[in-house]
Protein backbone atom coordinates (compact mmCIF):
# COMPACT_ATOMS: atom_id res chain seq x y z
CA UNK A 1 0.00 0.00 0.00
CA UNK A 2 0.89 3.59 -0.44
CA UNK A 3 1.96 6.07 2.01
CA UNK A 4 -0.86 9.19 1.72
CA UNK A 5 1.56 12.51 1.31
CA UNK A 6 1.20 14.71 3.88
CA UNK A 7 0.07 17.65 1.60
CA UNK A 8 -3.07 15.26 0.86
CA UNK A 9 -3.50 14.52 4.84
CA UNK A 10 -3.83 17.92 5.88
CA UNK A 11 -6.20 18.84 3.36
CA UNK A 12 -8.50 15.91 4.82
CA UNK A 13 -7.74 17.42 8.60
CA UNK A 14 -10.33 19.82 10.47
CA UNK A 15 -8.96 23.13 11.31
CA UNK A 16 -10.31 26.08 13.54
CA UNK A 17 -13.01 28.61 12.01
CA UNK A 18 -11.45 32.19 11.70
CA UNK A 19 -12.94 35.62 10.50
CA UNK A 20 -13.06 35.70 7.06
CA UNK A 21 -12.55 38.98 5.00
CA UNK A 22 -12.85 39.43 0.81
CA UNK A 23 -13.16 35.67 -0.75
CA UNK A 24 -10.66 34.98 -4.04
CA UNK A 25 -12.07 30.98 -4.91
CA UNK A 26 -13.45 31.23 -1.30
CA UNK A 27 -10.12 31.48 0.10
CA UNK A 28 -9.42 34.89 2.22
CA UNK A 29 -7.32 37.26 0.71
CA UNK A 30 -5.87 38.81 3.81
CA UNK A 31 -4.92 36.17 6.02
CA UNK A 32 -4.17 33.35 2.78
CA UNK A 33 -3.49 34.52 -0.53
CA UNK A 34 -1.56 38.10 0.28
CA UNK A 35 0.94 36.15 3.10
CA UNK A 36 1.31 33.42 0.94
CA UNK A 37 2.05 35.13 -2.50
CA UNK A 38 4.14 37.27 -0.89
CA UNK A 39 6.13 34.38 0.55
CA UNK A 40 6.24 33.10 -3.17
CA UNK A 41 7.68 36.77 -4.17
CA UNK A 42 10.46 36.79 -1.25
CA UNK A 43 11.59 32.75 -3.32
CA UNK A 44 10.92 34.19 -6.14
CA UNK A 45 8.45 31.72 -7.42
CA UNK A 46 6.80 34.44 -8.60
CA UNK A 47 6.86 38.16 -9.31
CA UNK A 48 3.50 39.82 -8.43
CA UNK A 49 4.20 43.21 -8.48
CA UNK A 50 4.24 44.92 -4.88
CA UNK A 51 1.46 47.38 -6.27
CA UNK A 52 -1.04 44.57 -6.41
CA UNK A 53 0.31 42.81 -3.35
CA UNK A 54 -0.10 46.84 -0.92
CA UNK A 55 -3.67 47.44 -2.61
CA UNK A 56 -4.83 43.73 -3.69
CA UNK A 57 -8.71 45.15 -3.91
CA UNK A 58 -9.52 48.06 -6.55
CA UNK A 59 -12.86 50.61 -7.39
CA UNK A 60 -13.71 48.79 -10.32
CA UNK A 61 -14.38 51.01 -13.37
CA UNK A 62 -16.89 51.30 -15.80
CA UNK A 63 -15.54 52.15 -19.92
CA UNK A 64 -16.01 55.64 -19.76
CA UNK A 65 -14.20 55.83 -16.96
CA UNK A 66 -16.41 56.26 -14.93
CA UNK A 67 -16.64 54.29 -10.53
CA UNK A 68 -18.83 51.48 -11.11
CA UNK A 69 -21.67 51.06 -8.66
CA UNK A 70 -23.80 48.02 -7.95
CA UNK A 71 -27.41 47.71 -7.89
CA UNK A 72 -27.47 48.22 -4.01
CA UNK A 73 -25.64 52.22 -4.49
CA UNK A 74 -22.17 50.83 -3.23
CA UNK A 75 -19.14 51.22 -5.54
CA UNK A 76 -17.99 47.99 -6.56
CA UNK A 77 -14.40 46.40 -6.18
CA UNK A 78 -12.07 43.93 -7.37
CA UNK A 79 -9.23 41.76 -6.90
CA UNK A 80 -5.79 43.03 -8.48
CA UNK A 81 -5.08 41.53 -11.44
CA UNK A 82 -2.02 39.54 -11.09
CA UNK A 83 -3.51 38.85 -7.45
CA UNK A 84 -6.42 36.96 -9.60
CA UNK A 85 -4.02 35.43 -12.40
CA UNK A 86 -2.29 33.93 -9.82
CA UNK A 87 -5.15 31.98 -8.04
CA UNK A 88 -6.46 30.57 -11.32
CA UNK A 89 -3.19 29.08 -12.00
CA UNK A 90 -3.23 27.47 -8.21
CA UNK A 91 -6.61 26.75 -9.25
CA UNK A 92 -5.82 25.16 -12.42
CA UNK A 93 -2.78 23.23 -10.81
CA UNK A 94 -4.41 22.21 -7.38
CA UNK A 95 -7.02 20.80 -9.60
CA UNK A 96 -4.52 18.73 -11.21
CA UNK A 97 -2.85 17.25 -8.55
CA UNK A 98 -6.61 16.12 -6.81
CA UNK A 99 -7.18 14.85 -10.62
CA UNK A 100 -3.38 13.34 -10.64
CA UNK A 101 -3.84 11.71 -7.34
CA UNK A 102 -6.70 9.99 -7.85
CA UNK A 103 -5.20 8.54 -10.65
CA UNK A 104 -2.44 7.47 -9.22
CA UNK A 105 -4.42 5.35 -6.22
CA UNK A 106 -6.77 3.86 -8.80
CA UNK A 107 -4.07 2.63 -11.35
CA UNK A 108 -1.76 1.57 -8.15
CA UNK A 109 -4.70 -0.11 -6.39
CA UNK A 110 -7.39 -1.09 -9.09
CA UNK A 111 -9.40 -3.38 -7.07
CA UNK A 112 -9.66 -1.36 -3.93
CA UNK A 113 -10.26 1.73 -5.78
CA UNK A 114 -13.43 0.22 -7.31
CA UNK A 115 -14.60 -1.57 -4.14
CA UNK A 116 -14.71 2.18 -2.66
CA UNK A 117 -16.89 2.91 -5.28
CA UNK A 118 -18.92 -0.09 -5.74
CA UNK A 119 -19.52 0.72 -1.61
CA UNK A 120 -20.14 4.63 -2.26
CA UNK A 121 -22.97 3.06 -5.10
CA UNK A 122 -24.35 1.12 -2.56
CA UNK A 123 -24.85 3.06 0.23
CA UNK A 124 -25.87 6.02 -2.25
CA UNK A 125 -28.64 3.80 -3.86
CA UNK A 126 -31.31 4.39 -0.87
CA UNK A 127 -30.81 8.07 -1.04
CA UNK A 128 -30.95 7.73 -4.57
CA UNK A 129 -34.27 6.03 -4.84
CA UNK A 130 -35.83 8.26 -2.16
CA UNK A 131 -34.85 11.23 -3.74
CA UNK A 132 -36.17 10.64 -6.80
CA UNK A 133 -39.72 9.01 -4.87
CA UNK A 134 -39.78 12.69 -3.55
CA UNK A 135 -39.33 14.55 -6.82
CA UNK A 136 -42.03 11.99 -8.26
CA UNK A 137 -44.54 13.41 -6.04
CA UNK A 138 -43.48 17.11 -6.41
CA UNK A 139 -44.00 17.12 -10.11
CA UNK A 140 -47.16 15.10 -9.72
CA UNK A 141 -48.46 18.18 -6.78
CA UNK A 142 -47.40 20.76 -9.21
CA UNK A 143 -49.31 19.26 -12.44
CA UNK A 144 -52.39 19.01 -10.12
CA UNK A 145 -51.95 22.33 -8.94
CA UNK A 146 -51.17 23.78 -12.42
CA UNK A 147 -54.22 21.98 -13.78
CA UNK A 148 -56.68 23.08 -10.76
CA UNK A 149 -55.39 26.66 -12.38
CA UNK A 150 -55.54 25.84 -15.54
CA UNK A 151 -59.62 24.07 -14.81
CA UNK A 152 -60.47 27.53 -12.36
CA UNK A 153 -59.48 29.53 -15.15
CA UNK A 154 -62.12 27.80 -17.71
CA UNK A 155 -64.99 27.80 -15.41
CA UNK A 156 -64.54 31.49 -14.86
CA UNK A 157 -64.24 32.15 -18.73
CA UNK A 158 -67.60 30.12 -19.20
CA UNK A 159 -69.16 32.08 -16.15
CA UNK A 160 -69.15 35.40 -18.00
CA UNK A 161 -71.39 35.67 -20.14
CA UNK A 162 -70.71 36.61 -24.14
CA UNK A 163 -71.05 40.54 -24.68
CA UNK A 164 -73.99 40.21 -27.21
CA UNK A 165 -73.85 42.14 -30.33
CA UNK A 166 -75.76 45.68 -30.08
CA UNK A 167 -77.78 46.07 -33.22
CA UNK A 168 -76.88 49.47 -34.42
CA UNK A 169 -78.78 51.07 -37.43
CA UNK A 170 -77.57 52.39 -40.71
Amino acid sequence: MNETPNYIKSLLMPSARSPQGRRVWSIDLETVWLPFFTATNTTGDTAIPHDALGAPIRLAYNKDGSVKFGRNGRPTTRVATPIRQHVSLVRENFVANLKQYAQSIAETQPDVYAKQIALAQEAGAPIVAHDKSEMDKAIQLQLAEAMAEAQAKVEKVAEVPANEKELVTA
